[in-house]
């Protein structure tokens, strides 16, 4: 599939745009990636592979977003630590009444303070993206890592 450089290049600069905030903790800048009506999940490959539809974490639109960037921020209680995203090059699977389907494979690692780091939840994105007036934005955005085993809670987007 022939797509546009130029197109190319801002949706690889969302997909790296939006780890640099996530990976500052900028929090309460993360729903702003995504339109009103979104939809962001992490789910096991399993679940995915068959069709079920469990995920570890569901939300259904930007306000779902916003307060869970609050409760990171304000009400969640956990042993801090940094994320690392390292974001292979986004592939356009299809390019459909102006919704951009693409994929690409991510590694996220954590760093608890004084600790080393470890590689926290390996996988790929799944997305749906759209042109806004703002710039592309996600409309779609599934997190399928690999592992069925995750550490015993994930706090940050991934």
């Amino acid at each position: 599939m022939k797509v546009d450089l130029d197109l190319f290049f801002q949706l690889q600069a969302l997909y790296t745009d939006y780890a640099l905030v996530i990976d500052a903790g900028q929090w309460e800048d993360w729903p702003a990636f995504f339109i009103d009506e979104c939809e962001y999940k992490l789910q096991p490959r399993e679940n995915h592979e068959r069709g079920f539809p469990l995920s570890t974490l569901s939300f259904e639109s930007k306000g779902m977003l916003m307060d869970r960037a609050y409760a990171i921020r304000e009400t969640l209680f956990h042993d801090p630590y940094y994320q690392r995203h390292v974001i292979g090059t986004p592939v356009v699977r299809a390019l459909r009444d102006g919704v951009i389907h693409s994929e690409a494979n991510y590694a996220v690692f954590r760093t608890k303070y004084n600790k080393d780091s470890t590689v926290f939840n390996v996988g790929r994105y799944i997305d749906e993206v759209v042109q806004t007036e703002q710039g592309l934005k996600f409309a779609k955005r599934w997190c399928i890592y690999d592992s069925e085993m995750i550490p015993n809670s994930i706090i940050y987007p991934i």
